[in-house]
């Protein structure tokens, strides 16, 4: 807006219609006080002041503004008809005008002049607004920064204060902060601690987990610099997300050394227990089938049901003794993966073909859902055919009243990886209780007294999957069915 202030009402008139006639917005005040009392409460881009008048003169006006904060930055343009000498218009500058125009005045000449100095106030305006909001983006900037630097010192002073060795770990891969206990076991903080011969490489389980954006956790052995001894720990490396993003990462190693030690003792009494079970267990199983040989029983006959009945008993104990075995083996390391590259295709079709053989195919119906994956993968074809014949009896076992189940597979190209899945309609299992299903001798209460086992059957299969550097998980409705899945690298 402009201020036009002159005494005289004609002049101001034809001034404010000159200007409002080019779009200009006009306001107008006939005195000196009058002036500076609307220059305290507006904001105006110029002000065109008339020299002479009464009162207070166009001088004492413009002297008058520029002491104050909020006007002294308007450009003023004096207007005369009688001060024009030299002195006058010297004074006039003096007194903080931009321009000194004397009359008559020619319109065309005031309206460019009006419009350079009006142009250059709104842009002086929006400079100084921006340079406002750069200061205040600074500002708060520089507060962002020292509340995070206090929060950061905080959660590295919380780290330090963990039992466990802890650090932090960049969303590039790169080790950023580690706690004292850290040196202990590693005499630099780019260094992961050195692990067992026969253990996961860290740095390459690591690297694999961040790639895939998943978290990590791994028991490992490490080596102790000052004692040189190994000691088992719990290592959990978990993705910190920032708006949706990897920010960082937060890695603990926890020392269950004593844990272990109490846990080999327990699976060397299973595995000689085992083993000791396995020999008697083997005799009568040979003399129950010579004695069905040798008594040539009726099939029909009562005397051969229980013998039928004695032989499934065996293999039922048999199965038993050999899943503790494969415990004690996985526990001491010592549970083997021959990996070639195999048809994984071919390697579900046998699962299948056994679980039916075994079964009553008139109660059992499998459905395979899902692209089947005609590829070579490099797997134990063995165990990964043990996971599916263990995922597909337990769809079978705890589905009493439905008994039809699904196989389904899906390659997904970007994650390098195949997910199989066994999907049945059978009692389901409470979601509070899905994520411990996998741990070893857990048994969901609500089926522990329904259905037999010990418990370990899908401890078993995790444990072959993780050793094949894939992934196990399950979902489930109570009442409606689950669904066990595990997915391997396509490399």
């Amino acid at each position: 807006m402009i201020l036009i202030v002159d005494d005289n009402q004609s002049n101001l008139y034809s001034l404010q219609k000159l200007l409002e006639s080019k779009d200009f917005l006009v306001d107008t005040a006939g005195s000196g006080e009058e002036a500076l009392g609307k220059a305290l409460k507006n904001d105006y881009a110029l002000i065109i002041l008339d020299v002479q008048m009464p009162d207070m003169d166009g001088f004492e006006v413009a002297e008058t503004l520029a002491d104050y904060s909020k006007t002294k930055e308007v450009p003023i343009i004096f207007l005369s008809a009688v001060n024009t000498d030299k002195k006058f218009i010297t004074r006039g500058y003096a007194s903080g005008a931009k321009d000194y125009v004397t009359k008559p005045v020619d319109p065309e000449i005031l309206l460019l002049k009006v419009k350079t100095f009006y142009n250059l106030q709104e842009q002086n305006i929006a400079m100084k607004k921006t340079q406002q909001n750069l200061e205040l983006e600074v500002k708060g900037r520089r507060e962002s920064q020292v509340t995070m630097k206090i929060q950061l010192d905080h959660f590295h002073l919380m780290l330090e204060s963990l039992p466990q060795i802890a650090f932090t770990v960049g969303a590039e891969g790169t080790i950023d902060f580690v706690n004292g206990k850290w040196y202990d076991y590693s005499e630099s903080e780019q260094n992961f601690p050195e692990t067992h011969p026969d253990d996961f490489n860290i740095l390459e389980e690591f690297e694999r987990a961040r790639k895939r954006g998943k978290a990590l956790e791994l028991e490992v052995r490490i080596k102790n610099i000052r004692s040189e001894d190994y000691r088992y720990h719990l290592l959990r490396v978990t993705p910190v997300y920032d708006e949706g993003r990897i920010k960082n990462w937060v890695g603990t190693f926890t020392d269950i050394d004593g844990q272990k030690k109490a846990e080999k003792e327990k699976d060397e009494f299973l595995s000689i227990a085992s083993h000791e079970l396995k020999t008697p267990l083997t005799s009568i199983k040979a003399y129950i089938q010579l004695l069905d040989r040798k008594l040539k029983l009726d099939k029909d006959s009562s005397e051969a049901g229980f013998v039928a009945k004695a032989q499934n008993q065996i293999e039922k104990l048999n199965t038993l003794i050999t899943d503790l075995l494969d415990v004690s083996k996985i526990e001491n390391g010592k549970l083997k993966i021959n990996k070639k590259s195999v048809n994984l295709e071919h390697v579900i079709s046998n699962a299948i073909d056994t679980i039916l053989q075994t079964h009553d195919e008139n109660k059992v119906k499998i459905d395979r859902h899902g692209v089947k994956p005609d590829i070579l993968i490099p797997l134990d074809e063995i165990r990964i055919e043990q996971v599916l014949i263990n995922f597909l009896t337990n769809a079978i076992k705890y589905s009493p009243h439905n008994n039809q189940v699904i196989v389904t597979t899906f390659v997904d190209e970007e994650a390098q990886e195949v997910r199989v899945s066994v999907t049945d309609f059978g009692i389901g299992i409470p979601d509070f209780k899905q994520g411990a299903v996998f741990k070893k001798f857990y048994r969901v209460e609500e089926s522990s007294l329904q259905f037999q086992g010990m418990g370990i059957g899908l401890f078993i299969c995790s444990e072959i999957i993780k050793q094949h550097h894939g992934s196990v998980g399950v979902s489930s409705v109570i009442n409606e069915g689950s669904t066990f899945y595990f997915t391997l690298p396509l490399n």
